[in-house]
C-alpha cells in the first residue's frame, strides 16, 4: 500500500513539474509576442511621417501612398499571429514600392527627412527581426513540450496548445537566384 502511494505522490509530482514547464513556455511565447508588437508599433508610428515626407515629392503617387496606410491600418488592427503575418507582408510589399519611387525621385531620395526615415526604419526593422528570432525559439521550444510525450498528456488536459510562428516574407526572399555566364 505505501508503495503505491510513494507512486502516486512520485506521478502527482512530476506532472506538477510538467504543468510548471509548460506555464513558463507560454509565459515566454506572450513575453516575445509582448516584443515584437512594440517593434512593430514604433514601425507602424514611422509609416505616417514617410507618407508625409514622400507626398511632399511625389504627390501625384497618391495610390501607392494610399496602399501603404492602408496596409498599415491592416496590421494595426491585426489579432494573432497569424493575422499580423499576412498583415506585415502586405505592409512590407507596400513600403517597397514607395522606397521604388524614391528612385524616380532624386530630390526625395537626397531629402534629409527621408533618409533618416529610412534609416529608423531599417534600425527598427532589425529589432523586429531579433524580436521575430526570440519570439520563434520561445514558440518552438513550447510546441516541442506540447507535442511530446509524456508532457502532451499534461498539455491537452490543462488546454495548453501549439503556437504558431511568425515569419515575414519579403517577396522573392525564396525565389532561386538567377545566375548568368
Amino acid at each position: 500500500m505505501i508503495w503505491i502511494l510513494i507512486i502516486a505522490v512520485v506521478v502527482a509530482l512530476y506532472g506538477i513539474g510538467i504543468y510548471n514547464k509548460l506555464v513558463k513556455k507560454r509565459t515566454m511565447v506572450e513575453e516575445g509576442w509582448s516584443g515584437i508588437d512594440v517593434q512593430l508599433k514604433k514601425r507602424h508610428n514611422l509609416i505616417p511621417n514617410l507618407v508625409e515626407t514622400v507626398k511632399g515629392y511625389a504627390s501625384h503617387e497618391k495610390e501607392t501612398l494610399d496602399s501603404v496606410i492602408k496596409a498599415r491600418n491592416a496590421a494595426l488592427n491585426a489579432e494573432g499571429v497569424a493575422a499580423q503575418t499576412m498583415a506585415e507582408n502586405q505592409l512590407n510589399s507596400a513600403l517597397a514600392n514607395v522606397f521604388a519611387l524614391s528612385e524616380a525621385y532624386p530630390d526625395l531620395k537626397a531629402n534629409t527627412n527621408f533618409l533618416q526615415l529610412q534609416d529608423q526604419l531599417a534600425a527598427i526593422e532589425s529589432d523586429v527581426e531579433k524580436a521575430r528570432r526570440y519570439y520563434n525559439a520561445t514558440a518552438r521550444e513550447n510546441n516541442i513540450l506540447v507535442e511530446s510525450f509524456p508532457s502532451n498528456l499534461i498539455a491537452n488536459m490543462t488546454g495548453f496548445s501549439v503556437e504558431d510562428y511568425f515569419e515575414i516574407e519579403e517577396p522573392g526572399e525564396r525565389a532561386l537566384p538567377k545566375v548568368k555566364f
